[in-house]
């Protein structure tokens, strides 16, 4: 009888997901929509569709669009925003945030995501029913918060990351969340965009990588070609963090919009106002009309590994094919290796 060598990349995640490979598409604002998401699921990975960019009737649509095209897991990211009412001593959801969250529950998404913020009582909920959590991180206090609220898998992402960031490198956030929230899961978020990245973040104790920019680059990702041609064309320098666009730090293409946001900071407002009196607009500008120049284009520093715009199966199965030819380099069968 022979017996099946199980992948090296065959993490804890895998089992927990119920995923082939521990690559996790992030839910990039505009980017992330069905067409992605189904694309990334379907390759084996876990595909994502990010709330931000519709009404909660948008996304029920996009959730059910994911279940036409793939029956493979899936996730749904919200941005945990919440407001602090006149007189009240507690902060709420918006009413956004409600909508987004109502929708993926009743919807029982396999897993929701906490792009930004904590989720606090949907982890609870959301467990009631069957679905997972995960939640980004940008430092270990956010993450012992995040574990302590019970989530499946904590997201700990480098300051080197596209889009809301935070201010600790990579290689040093991710091993100290690893050793933080233990035994509690972690992915490795920040600069990652091929199979070395993988294979690095399964040295560091990760389970997995949630993955960005990479995934920008590709034919199922919405937004305009300028912006995917963008993306290959700069390097490792052509961003900066700014909060011009949503009153939170946030990495994107170093460009017009970003210079002007740079000179008028005592305008910015708090999130989410700056948010949906400038982002929006500006990420429309860029995303979905082409004005890399002059709109908001989110974007972390692995554009520099970037060099193609090509289908999302093909980026998955070069991630894999790298991951584990480096893994076999080093004789090693990575930290999450089960």
């Amino acid at each position: 009888m022979t017996t099946k060598t199980r992948s090296p990349l065959h993490t804890p995640l895998c089992d927990l997901l119920g995923i082939r490979y521990p690559i996790c598409q992030a839910g990039m604002g505009w980017v992330a929509r069905s067409a992605l998401a189904a694309a990334v699921s379907a390759a084996g990975g876990l595909g994502v569709i990010a709330a931000v960019h519709g009404t909660p009737a948008e996304l029920r649509d996009e959730i059910r669009r994911v279940r036409d095209a793939t029956d493979r897991p899936f996730g749904v990211d919200v941005l945990f925003a919440t407001i602090r009412a006149a007189g009240a001593e507690v902060e709420r959801f918006t009413d956004q945030v409600k909508g987004w969250t109502d929708v993926a529950l009743e919807e029982r998404v396999p897993v929701l995501i906490a792009g930004l913020g904590n989720p606090g009582p949907v982890t609870a909920e959301a467990h009631r029913l069957g679905i997972k959590v995960m939640a980004l991180c940008g430092n270990v206090k956010q993450a012992r918060d995040h574990a302590q609220n019970g989530v499946d898998v904590v997201i700990a992402q480098g300051h080197e990351a596209g889009g809301h960031t935070g201010r600790i490198g990579g290689l040093v956030l991710i091993p100290a969340v690893v050793d933080a929230v233990a035994p509690t899961p972690v992915v490795a978020a920040g600069g990652l965009a091929d199979g070395r990245g993988l294979a690095a973040a399964l040295a560091l104790g990760a389970v997995g990588v949630w993955m960005g920019t990479r995934f920008i680059a590709t034919g199922e990702a919405w937004g305009h070609d300028n912006y995917k041609k963008k993306v290959v064309a700069i390097d490792e320098e052509g961003t900066v963090v700014h909060r011009g666009a949503t009153g939170k730090p946030c990495r994107a293409v170093r460009n017009n919009f970003t210079r002007e946001w740079e000179k008028r900071v005592g305008e910015i407002l708090p999130f989410p106002l700056q948010a949906q009196r400038v982002g929006f607009p500006a990420a429309l500008l860029a995303r979905e009309r082409g004005d890399v120049e002059n709109g908001h284009a989110a974007c972390g520093q692995s554009a520099g590994l970037v060099r193609d715009i090509v289908p999302a199966r093909e980026v998955i199965e070069r991630v894999v094919a790298e991951a584990e030819a480096v893994l076999a380099r080093l004789g090693g069968r990575g930290s999450g290796a089960a």
